[in-house]
C-alpha cells in the first residue's frame, strides 16, 4: 500500500513512516502542513492517506479540512484521520464523505498491530473510528429528536456499530447473542429512519451521517 502521511511533528512522522514501512508499506511522501498534504497527494496518487488535524499554518483543523477536501476531489480516496483531539465540526462531516474513512486519536491507540489493522481496514474501504469520537458525536446537545428513542441498549449498540464492528464484533463486546444484536440493529435503523444498509460500513457511514443532519423545524 502507497501512503502519504500529513504530521507536523518530525519525530512522529518519521516515527509512523518507520512503522508502515515495517508492516510492509510504500512511503510516498511525509509532509509537515495542509498545502503540502494535497500538492503530495497530486503528485503521487496514494493507495490512503494518514492525516493530523491541527497543522500549520493555522495549527487549528487545516488537516481535517484538507481531508475533506480530498474527499470531495477523490472520492474513493481512503483517509484515516490520527490527532489529538476531536473536531466535532468536521469529524461528521468526513466519516459521512462514505466508504474508506477512520478517526482515531493518538493516545487511546494501545497497540500497533492494532493501529495498522485500522489503518489496512480503511484503506481496504471499511471504517474505523475511536469510541471517544463516537461518544462526543453522540453527545446529548447534539442529539437529533429521533436519537432520542433509542434504549441504552440500542445506543451501546449504535457506537460499536460506528467503531467500524460487525454484528458478531458486537455480540462480542456487549456479550448477547448475534441474533440479539441483529435486532437491535434493525430497530435502530427503524427508530432513525434510516433504511437498512447493504454492509456494515455502508451502515455506519449511514448512522454517521443521519446524526450530522440539521434537526427539523417542528
Amino acid at each position: 500500500m502507497r501512503l502519504v502521511i500529513a504530521e507536523d511533528s518530525v519525530l512522529l512522522r518519521e516515527g509512523l513512516c518507520q512503522i508502515f514501512t515495517r508492516f510492509g508499506h510504500e512511503m510516498c511522501a511525509g509532509v509537515g502542513d495542509a498545502p503540502a498534504l494535497l500538492d503530495a497527494v497530486a503528485a503521487h496518487a496514494p493507495d490512503c492517506v494518514v492525516t493530523d488535524v491541527r497543522m500549520p499554518p493555522g495549527l487549528r483543523d487545516e488537516g481535517l479540512r484538507a481531508a475533506l477536501q480530498l474527499r470531495t476531489e477523490r472520492p474513493t480516496l481512503p483517509v484515516l484521520v490520527l490527532s489529538q483531539y476531536v473536531e466535532n465540526s468536521y469529524a461528521a462531516d468526513l466519516l459521512a464523505t462514505g466508504d474508506g474513512v477512520g478517526y482515531l486519536l493518538k493516545d487511546r491507540v494501545g497497540e500497533v498491530t492494532e493501529f495498522i489493522e485500522a489503518l489496512e481496514r480503511v484503506a481496504a474501504g471499511g471504517t474505523a473510528v475511536d469510541p471517544e469520537v463516537v461518544r462526543q458525536l453522540l453527545a446529548p446537545n447534539r442529539e437529533p429528536v429521533e436519537l432520542k428513542r433509542l434504549t441504552a441498549r440500542e445506543r451501546e449498540v449504535l457506537a460499536a456499530m460506528a467503531e467500524g464492528r460487525s454484528n458478531g464484533g458486537i455480540a462480542r463486546a456487549l456479550v448477547i447473542s448475534e441474533a440479539a444484536v441483529v435486532k437491535h440493529v434493525r430497530s435502530i435503523l427503524t427508530k432513525l429512519d434510516l433504511p437498512p444498509a447493504p454492509d456494515d460500513h455502508r451502515r455506519v457511514l449511514a448512522v454517521l451521517a443521519y446524526l450530522r443532519r440539521p434537526r427539523a423545524v417542528r
